[in-house]
């Protein structure tokens, strides 16, 4: 069921508290909540006014994360492991694209977690080497540095896409459209305007007020839109009426 899943967020060494903050909001939008901090450099991070005011609605993902000494404690009950790091290591587990590797774990039973080492250093070699994979979030070669939070909220976007994604919230109302009764008065309204300030001549109307009654049925106003150009057209009228 998309929203609901057991996927754990590890970050290592944490030292920004905003990126903790930032990282709980990043899992909240995507239906995340199971977030452990490692040795974090501040024990109190969660209650950091910016780790609170960056989680920004997701509180309780900052509230419930769980802080631990080492990786051995974060990853109970894990039974598959990603890391996220640019550079692969000798020795270290293979090196995949999220989506390439989402592709094929999505279908699997284990419990996963993705693994994010410190804003300054990443991951340690030794931390990498615990990793089934490594995941290496495609980006420009010459500039690959992200936020550790961005970082955050491109994996759980890709795997929550990977296990069925959300539906996208559409309008519950579509807005009222004119109809042809509000059109002919709005088309009224702006031939007085334009002959007011001396744009159509009504003389030689030639195909103006066609082309504009064209115009006007391509574009599907909806009412308030309608009221808008009449609005428009009242304030022309007014500034060139002549001053008592």
């Amino acid at each position: 069921m998309p929203g609901h899943d057991s996927t754990r967020f590890i970050l290592i060494g944490t030292s920004h508290a905003g990126n903790v903050g930032a990282t709980a909001r990043a899992m909240k939008v995507m239906g995340f909540s199971d977030l452990v901090l490692v040795a974090p450099r501040d024990a109190n991070v969660q209650r950091k006014t910016e780790a609170v005011a960056l989680a920004s609605g997701a509180t309780d993902v900052l509230a419930g994360a769980r802080v631990v000494a080492d990786m051995t404690q974060a990853l109970q009950g894990i039974t598959y492991v990603c890391a996220t790091a640019m550079t692969p290591r000798d020795f270290g587990p293979p090196t995949f694209a999220p989506r390439d590797m989402f592709a094929t774990l999505k279908g699997s039973m284990h419990r996963i977690a993705f693994v994010f080492g410190s804003e300054r250093f990443g991951m340690s070699n030794d931390d990498v080497y615990r990793c089934h994979a490594c995941l290496s979030i495609p980006t420009r070669a010459a500039y690959g540095s992200l936020n550790l939070a961005q970082a955050v909220q491109l994996i759980a976007y890709d795997w929550r896409q990977a296990l069925g994604g959300f539906d996208v919230v559409a309008r519950t109302t579509d807005p009222e459209l004119a109809d042809g009764a509000a059109l002919h008065g709005l088309l009224q309204h702006w031939r007085e305007a334009l002959e007011q300030i001396g744009f159509h001549d009504p003389g030689a109307p030639k195909k103006l007020l066609p082309r504009l009654n064209r115009l006007l049925n391509r574009a599907q106003l909806t009412q308030e839109e309608v009221h808008i150009l009449r609005g428009i057209a009242k304030a022309v009228q007014e500034r060139c009426s002549p001053r008592s």
